[in-house]
């Protein structure tokens, strides 16, 4: 397997190249990142807030940040119901 090297701006370029949640992306996640889903999200997760990583893409960091803030939203409203 040829797998990407795991800095904030390679995880981003990834999720730049593949901005949508699918069964397909997680196959390449696996497949090219060598990592499990659940893994390459949190790695996410960190690129996005990391100054190296808002510097490379600035774009796909806010994006990224601003769906875990919405995720982080809805599990708030759930739970305070």
């Amino acid at each position: 397997m040829d797998h990407v090297r795991m800095d904030p701006t390679a995880l981003l370029a990834f999720e730049t190249r593949h901005p949508y949640q699918s069964s397909a992306k997680n196959e390449r996640i696996r497949r090219e990142l060598g990592i499990t889903e659940v893994r390459y999200y949190v790695l996410l997760g960190r690129a996005a807030r990391s100054a190296e990583g808002i510097a490379a893409h600035p774009v796909t960091a806010r994006l990224v940040r601003e769906r875990a803030a919405q995720r982080a939203q809805q599990r708030e409203r759930r739970s305070a119901a």
